[in-house]
């Protein structure tokens, strides 16, 4: 019997990236399973998550679309006191669609997340990985809250502010479509508007930002709620824009609480 020779097949090592080796950092900081792509391969899948989402936001427009009354009469609850009016033939039907539209792409959004999310998640770290959950779950949480928030509070101020005005002076008949437009407006911007303590949170994370750096800069960010409840907010009136400027401070001065939390 010969001892083994130097030539035989050696057992398998587990592979380096750029040169690493399993003791570097970096190494075991990558996500077990990896294996490199093709720019075709990558092309050829991002082609098939769009392809899947936007099957997925079709089937949910469509859905809507079948349901959409429902969806319209809990549209204008908000706007007790009011009466809604067709000002030019086929009006409905477009503020069907438009409504349809938002409900079908908000019902699909999860689905799209998770294509998002199987796209970029072979590319990201252990540590990357690690941050994704929290970060969509507290994203997808805080979205529902504004619109919640603003479907209890900001849109029925704003109304009642506009009835209040002019009662008694010019009856309360307003076009279907343009109070939609008000009402989706309002809605959407104020579920983006909450995603300010996810934002402190990733630059928290990424080192880019400290807590100690967002508090002291807190003058500007009182100027910049104001400006931002008068942009987002499609009325003029001071109650909404109120109202959502102190949901924005909130949000900011709760998420430097939880970067302060984080350790960062």
């Amino acid at each position: 019997m010969t001892a083994p020779s130097d030539l035989e097949t050696p057992s398998k090592q587990p592979s380096s990236i750029a040169g690493a080796t399993p003791d570097d950092e970096d190494y075991l900081d990558q996500a077990p399973g990896d294996m490199e792509m093709s720019l075709f391969d990558h092309l050829e899948e991002l082609r098939l998550r769009i392809f899947l989402s936007l099957i997925a936001a079709f089937i949910g427009v469509v859905i809507c679309f079948i349901f959409v009354n429902p969806i319209v009469e809990l549209l204008e609850v908000p706007a007790q006191g009011a009466t809604f009016l067709q000002l030019s033939p086929g009006e409905y039907f477009f503020v069907s669609l438009k409504v349809a539209g938002y409900s079908g792409l908000l019902i699909a959004s999860p689905f799209v997340l998770y294509q998002i999310i199987q796209f970029v998640l072979p590319g990201l770290t252990r540590r990357e990985r690690r941050l994704l959950g929290p970060i969509v779950l507290g994203s997808t949480v805080l979205f529902v809250a504004g619109l919640v928030f603003a479907y209890i509070a900001l849109i029925p101020a704003a109304l009642n502010f506009f009835i209040s005005y002019g009662e008694g002076v010019v009856e309360q008949a307003w076009s279907i479509d343009r109070y939609f437009e008000f009402i989706l407006l309002l809605l959407f911007s104020t579920g983006l508007a909450f995603q300010i303590p996810i934002i402190q949170l990733l630059l928290g994370a990424l080192g880019i930002v400290s807590s100690k750096q967002m508090l002291s800069g807190w003058r500007y960010v009182v100027l910049g709620a104001a400006v931002l409840g008068a942009v987002l907010t499609p009325s003029t009136d001071p109650v909404t824009q109120s109202l959502l400027g102190g949901a924005v401070l909130t949000l900011y001065f709760g998420g430097i609480g939880m970067v302060m939390l984080t350790g960062k």
